[in-house]
This record gives C-alpha cells, structure tokens and sequence, in this order.
C-alpha cells in the first residue's frame, strides 16, 4: 500500500478537469470525453460522484478507474465486444466511438443499498416488484437474491437522476427495442457472471454493477465507458460476509459506499449543499480505490505522482493525438 504522505500530498494535484485541444469535448460527472471521427478519448479525471452528485476529488481515483477498467475489459472481451482500442496513459482510454444506448444495466445479487431507489429502500416499505422482478417476502438486508436480477434505470445527464425502470416500459418508451434489450440482458448476466466468478478468486463478492451499452458503427452491441470498478461496483469481503449477515450488520465494504456512507452520517443523501470532505476521507477512500484495484487485479498499483496534465498531454501526442 502506498504511504498516507504520499496520497496526502497528491491531493494538490488531484485531476479535476481537463480542456485537450483535441475533438469535441463533454463532460461526464467524472469522464471527460473528447469526440473525433471514429474514436472518442476518455480523460479519467479524480472526481467523485455519488447520489448522483459531484462531490470532490480523490487521489490517484482517475488512475485506479480507468486501469481497473482497461483489466475488466480485456478480461471480458471475449464474451461481448467492448470499446477499447487503448489505453495510452494511465488516466485516459482511447475507444471507439458508439451510438449510447440511453439505457443503464443494473445487475443486483443482494437485497442491499442506503438509498431511496435502492432495492432494500422498496422492499422494506413494502414493495415486492423491482422494475418487473418478484421478490419474496421474508428476506432481510443484505440477504442473496437466488438468482441475479437486472433492475434497469433511465441514463440520465449530468445533473440529472437516473430512474429505475422496468423493461416493459423501456419498450413502450422506444429507449430500445425487445429484441436489443433482451440482447443487453444476456450481456449482461454472462458479464456479472464473470465478474462474480472471479472476485470470488480474490477474495471478494461482486455485489452489483452497472453497465452501459451502445452501437458500433456497424450495429452491434458494444460495451463502453468503464465494467467492475469500484465506481459502477459494489463489492464486500467474502470472508467476513457470512459473520456479519447472521449478526445483522453491514458487511466489510470496498468501495465508495465508504463516501457515500460519511456524507449520509453529515446528513447529506443528495439534495442540498454538498459538505466539505476532509483530507483524511480523502486519503481513506483513496486507500480502499487502490485497495480495491489489488485486490481486484491481483496487481501492485503502481502510482504516478504529480501533475498529471502535462504527462496526459504528452501521452496523447506520441498516441498520435
């Protein structure tokens, strides 16, 4: 693990945003994208999200994404295609440029979550249909699904919340047709397999995920922007789930719930003023990123201090950017 000083001292030079004099630029809540014919640059900036909000930056967050990302990808390609063409420096993803398909996969294998669209936020006032998947009655927080269930959501803008929505009404609204959204579920189950099967290796339960999906250039179904990182992720320690179920707790957490979770103890779940994040959340959470991305991997994360914007310059123009 990386010393406390270190990560501390990067918080100075956290990657905020990004203006390449490069393609069409859009800003994601923490990708910042750049548009050329073909081909889309992805700058993965240090900025951290949750409830839907951009809160602060994380150090060396940008590099653990985007890296463990580039490892999901090539371990999955050979189940659905994915977007990448490659990965130039640390920070940033050059992939092909796709059609988005304005629809978020979420994948569930645990009744949990701390927020009012999760799954435990329905069952437990009462709900026993999430966006078209019966759930019986009975289960506790945290309790295993028998079988992963997909709960997809609305693929908001920045600014914007996204909203869980049920495949019949994806159809009825046009998002996507039946005949491509049942392809995105197969993708989807056969990836969150994957992912499970392997976390399970390292120690880790893949709890849920997200994927986004789009359209290559010749029509076919393209995976993009990033796949099991502890943004899109939730993950818990295998070892100590069975523990903490049975004592009724939470389970041993890693990933940004540990953000989320300190910013709902200031009462703060999304509306209002965002408080100010102190140096020492920064420098756990960075820990448990680059915790995450080892343990994930099984790779020592080799971290790149300083300025990361000059380094993402040069990166780009020997990729001939």
């Amino acid at each position: 693990m990386i010393p406390d000083d270190i990560i501390r001292k990067q918080i100075a030079n956290t990657l905020k945003g990004t203006n390449l004099k490069i393609g069409k630029k859009y800003e994601g809540k923490v990708r910042d994208n750049y548009l050329l014919p073909g081909k889309r640059i992805i700058v993965v900036s240090d900025r951290i999200s949750a409830f839907d909000r951009v809160l602060t930056t994380i150090p060396f967050k940008g590099q653990v994404l985007n890296q463990t990302a580039a490892f999901w990808f090539e371990k999955t390609k050979d189940i659905v295609q994915n977007h990448v063409i490659s990965v130039p420096d640390p920070n940033v993803m050059v992939g092909r440029e796709c059609k988005l398909l304005p629809v978020e996969m979420v994948v569930r294998n645990y009744l949990t979550g701390s927020t009012t669209t999760s799954a435990w936020h329905h069952y437990k006032n009462g709900g026993r249909n999430f966006c078209s998947n019966p759930l019986p009655d009975g289960m506790k927080k945290n309790e295993k699904f028998l079988k992963p269930i997909i709960t997809p959501t609305t693929k908001a803008g920045k600014g914007h919340h996204d909203e869980p929505i049920s495949p019949e009404d994806i159809v009825k609204r046009k998002l996507v047709s039946r005949e491509m959204y049942n392809e995105m579920a197969d993708a989807t189950l056969r990836l969150f397999a994957k992912g499970v099967e392997h976390c399970a290796k390292q120690g880790l339960i893949l709890v849920d995920t997200k994927y986004e999906f789009g359209l290559d250039s010749d029509g076919k179904l393209t995976v993009i922007d990033e796949i099991h990182t502890p943004d899109s992720s939730r993950f818990w320690y295998l070892k100590t789930y069975n523990a903490c179920f049975r004592a009724g707790k939470d389970p041993d957490k890693l990933d940004k719930e540990y953000v989320r979770t300190w910013l709902a103890e200031q009462g703060f779940i999304g509306d209002g003023e965002v408080p100010e994040i102190p140096d020492d959340v920064k420098v756990e959470a960075a820990k448990r990123y680059i915790t995450a991305y080892e343990q994930i991997t099984g790779k020592k994360f080799e971290a790149v201090e300083g300025d990361p914007m000059e380094r993402i310059k040069e990166s780009l123009r020997k990729a001939g950017f």
